[in-house]
């Protein structure tokens, strides 16, 4: 929903109110977007951002793969004798 600032001002509490529903609300100046109205999200507590972090955590090691150590990574670059290949 696109409203002027101007119109707004008289509907502050219903706008705030579609916009927690999570309706887009966009102020405009002038005929220009000037502001969105958005709900403010709750900061997840230090049990939830455990909780996430371990979660990725293990989805990053359940799809790490092995491959050549660093020692050997870029052996692929070179010939049985030492020269670039």
């Amino acid at each position: 929903m696109r409203i002027s600032v101007t119109e707004a001002k008289g509907q502050l509490t219903e706008l705030v109110r579609r916009a927690e529903a999570g309706d887009e609300v966009i102020l405009t100046r002038h005929g220009h977007e000037a502001v969105r109205l958005v709900p403010v999200m709750a900061a997840p507590d230090r049990k939830a951002r455990r909780k996430l972090l371990e979660a990725a955590r293990a989805s990053g090691a359940a799809k790490a793969t092995a491959g050549p150590d660093a020692a050997r990574s870029q052996d692929f670059l070179y010939g049985d004798n030492g020269l670039p290949g």
